[in-house]
């Protein structure tokens, strides 16, 4: 598939200023998720200043990564299971509610990393996943993360200060 045909989850994320995952912060991250099947997928080439230690990632750069690319997973999950694009509405919101991160072994940062995360089980506004994080083709962490939809356009939100 040529890149220019992926829908990015975070492309339909309105008002998204988020460090890991917003389009509009544009000293963020900048990550982009998309499906590949069952499992959504992000690729990411790092930069010199999110090191740890020498050539190594920082780790609360991977668990940013981790976060974001489930977040935007569970919302298209949400859209997903609708039957609906992901520009419709109503409009969903997540944010984490738990992210348990293993780090495996010492990730370059300079070479590009790929999530694959999987949708395991939907609870009413949560949706819980598994992701993996490669570098180089080996794993070198992976996550247990739940989502909570913390909005939903279609209802009557009043003070919600994650509507836009």
């Amino acid at each position: 598939m040529n890149p220019t045909d992926k829908k990015y989850f975070q492309n339909h994320m309105p008002e998204n200023v988020c460090f890991g995952c917003g389009i509009l912060n544009d000293k963020g991250l900048q990550i982009k998720s998309y499906w590949e099947g069952d499992e959504s997928v992000c690729h990411w080439q790092s930069k010199e200043h999110y090191h740890g230690w020498s050539d190594l990632m920082n780790g609360g750069i991977m668990a940013t990564l981790i976060d974001c690319h489930c977040m935007g997973t569970a919302m298209a999950h949400a859209y997903r299971e609708e039957g609906r694009e992901l520009d419709t509405l109503p409009e969903y919101r997540y944010a984490t509610g738990t992210l348990n991160v293993k780090y495996l072994r010492p990730t370059s940062n300079k070479h590009p990393v790929e999530l694959r995360a999987l949708v395991l089980e939907v609870k009413g506004k949560k949706t819980v996943m598994h992701c993996d994080f490669f570098c180089q083709g080996e794993k070198t962490a992976e996550a247990e993360v739940i989502g909570i939809r913390v909005f939903d356009s279609s209802q009557e939100e009043g003070d919600n200060v994650f509507k836009s």
